[in-house]
């Protein structure tokens, strides 16, 4: 289940959220949305990068009924490359929370050799997404 904590006024689609997270693990999933001022204080205070970003990921350590972490998405960031990519917003924060998931589950795009890029493509095609962040990253 997706525990969402919504600070902005955009009204979040759940149901593909939901079915993502299902494919990819049982447990439950704190989901933030937020927007820029929001994410780059997390971001500053938690990683020491003093910037906008667009999904931020933190993992809880592995307990029995624990939620597997919370993902922190920023929906101006969404608006913004949603508009500019020519998909819609909800697309977006799809790409963004699989990327925010992938990250909870012990994957990392800087150093497993594209096993995340392969899982988030694999990810990207199941559920009819346009490119995901990593492959228009490369």
């Amino acid at each position: 289940m997706i525990l969402i904590e919504n600070e902005t006024d955009f009204d979040i689609d759940t149901k593909k959220l939901q079915k993502i997270a299902l494919e990819l693990t049982s447990k439950d999933i704190e989901l933030i949305v937020c927007k820029d001022l929001k994410i780059r204080d997390l971001n500053a205070k938690f990683r020491g990068v003093d910037r906008v970003t667009d999904v931020l990921s933190f993992p809880l350590e592995s307990m029995p009924f624990a939620p597997l972490g919370s993902i922190v998405i920023n929906v101006d960031k969404a608006k913004q490359k949603a508009l500019e990519l020519n998909h819609t917003i909800d697309d977006e924060i799809c790409l963004l929370f699989i990327h925010g998931l992938l990250h909870l589950l012990g994957y990392d795009h800087e150093i497993d050799d594209k096993k995340m890029r392969d899982k988030e493509k694999e990810m990207v095609k199941k559920f009819d997404l346009p490119k995901s962040l990593i492959i228009r990253n490369t």
